[in-house]
C-alpha cells in the first residue's frame, strides 16, 4: 500500500517538516494539533478550555479531509502542560465525540510547541467500503 499525504487548508499548516496526517489503507496517522486558528495561525485564546476547543475543531478537519470523521478516532493522545486542566479536557472531549469513546492517553508534558497548552495527535480508522 502507499502512503496518501492529507492536507487541508482547515486545519493550521504543518509548520515543521511533517505532514497534517499520512493515511496508509483505511488508517489515518494525524500529526499532533495545538489550538491555532487556520486562517491566522494565531491562538485563538489564551484561555485553556477555548484551546482545547480549537484543538478538536483542528482534527476534526484533518479527519474530514481524510475521509473521515472524528467519531472515526480510535486513539487520541492528548499532551497537557497542567495535568489540572484534565478535566476540562474531558467536559471538552464529550462536546465533540459519542460513545464508543477512542482510546486515549493523557501525558504532562513540560512545553508544546508556541507555547500552547494543549496538543492532540492520534489514529482514526476509517469505515470499510465493503
Amino acid at each position: 500500500m502507499s502512503k496518501v499525504i492529507i492536507s487541508t487548508e482547515k486545519a493550521p499548516a504543518a509548520i515543521g517538516t511533517y505532514s497534517q496526517a499520512v493515511k496508509i489503507g483505511t488508517t489515518v496517522y494525524l500529526s499532533g494539533q495545538i489550538p491555532l486558528v487556520p486562517e491566522t495561525m494565531a491562538f485563538v485564546s489564551e484561555e485553556f478550555r477555548a484551546q482545547a476547543v480549537q484543538v478538536f475543531k483542528n482534527l476534526s478537519a484533518v479527519c474530514e479531509a481524510a475521509g473521515g470523521e472524528l467519531q472515526d478516532m480510535v486513539k487520541v493522545q492528548i499532551y497537557l502542560t497542567d495535568l489540572g486542566n484534565f478535566p476540562i479536557v474531558n467536559e471538552v472531549m464529550a462536546e465533540f465525540f459519542a460513545m464508543p469513546y477512542p482510546a486515549r492517553a493523557a501525558i504532562g508534558v513540560k512545553a508544546l510547541p508556541k507555547g500552547a497548552q494543549i496538543e492532540i495527535d492520534g489514529v482514526m480508522e476509517l469505515p470499510s467500503t465493503n
